[in-house]
């Protein structure tokens, strides 16, 4: 008996023995994956079609995690949240941002970090304790959408009633006046023969133009230093009558203010007896001009006999 309960204890002892390896072991392995691994959150506000847990993590191209859950915002429904799980070595920055990205048109969905400058610093978890949260940018999925969401509003804008037939009036007259025009033809090809020959003459006329103008440069060229000497010559010509008059009136400056003081004073006596001896001289006239006869002789003119 006491040999059996020997074997008891013993069998007892390596089971409880070897369930504390085990579980020495879990907290081994699930302490050193926590120290590996790092938890992120990404707040989408746009749709993550396609994303699914366990989807790919790359951080400029370089796989760096999984996708570990994703799960809607309690608060707005509109949000998508994703928990990532990353490498402890992943140099994520306050300045990284998380998009949505696909491999090729039709590839599987994940997600892509960009950005990290070197001299940002690490990202840090919020006050409550939770994961650090990498804020988003639009994808370019979410850019084409959006665009091509503009572009049909604006098609329907465009193609509205009231366009569509302003544009239908617009063809219509557009296909009178090409119609007028074709009409039209023979007047048309006149009148750029005529607009041609008109540019013709017109270059003729420059042309012309230009040769006279040219000669007549050439010519002033070669008149030109002629032309200043003889202008040097009346200028100094000029000059020297300018002195001469100067030199004279210098000279005869008593006698010209004798001249005015007592000989204009004389003048307007002069110009009224002139002005008196004129008004009779034309009554002379008038009277010679009337009866010249009767002025002459102091009598009428005798009659002459008429005989009867």
């Amino acid at each position: 008996m006491e040999t059996r309960a020997n074997y008891v204890l013993i069998g007892a002892f390596t089971l409880v023995v070897t369930l504390l390896l085990l579980l020495f072991t879990l907290w081994a392995s699930r302490f050193s994956a926590s120290r590996d691994w790092r938890q992120y959150k990404v707040v989408f506000s746009e749709p993550v079609t396609g994303l699914t847990e366990g989807g790919s993590v790359q951080y400029n191209g370089l796989g760096v995690g999984t996708v570990e859950d994703l799960s809607l915002d309690e608060h707005d429904a509109r949000k998508v949240i994703a928990l990532l799980k990353l490498k402890s070595s992943t140099p994520v920055k306050a300045d990284t941002r998380a998009k949505l990205s696909q491999q090729g048109i039709t590839g599987t969905p994940f997600i892509q970090l960009t950005g990290g400058s070197p001299d940002a610093p690490a990202l840090q978890p919020p006050a409550d304790g939770g994961p650090p949260i990498i804020r988003t940018e639009p994808s370019a999925l979410q850019n084409i959408a959006d665009t091509a969401n503009r572009l049909v509003a604006r098609l329907d804008i465009l193609l509205s009633e009231d366009n569509v037939r302003s544009i239908t009036t617009t063809l219509a007259n557009l296909e009178q006046t090409t119609n007028s025009i074709a009409g039209q033809r023979k007047d048309i090809a006149q009148l750029i023969v005529n607009a041609r020959d008109a540019a013709a003459a017109m270059k003729t006329t420059l042309d012309s133009a230009n040769g006279t103008i040219h000669g007549i440069d050439d010519n002033l060229v070669k008149r030109l230093p002629g032309m200043l000497d003889k202008l040097d010559a009346t200028v100094a010509k000029l000059d020297s009558v300018a002195g001469n008059a100067n030199s004279l009136l210098a000279e005869n400056r008593p006698a010209i203010r004798s001249f005015t003081r007592d000989s204009l004073s004389q003048v307007e006596p002069t110009l009224i007896e002139l002005r008196t001896l004129v008004r009779d001289l034309h009554a002379i006239s008038n009277r010679l001009e009337d009866n010249p006869a009767r002025y002459i002789l102091g009598r009428d003119a005798p009659k002459e006999f008429d005989p009867k």
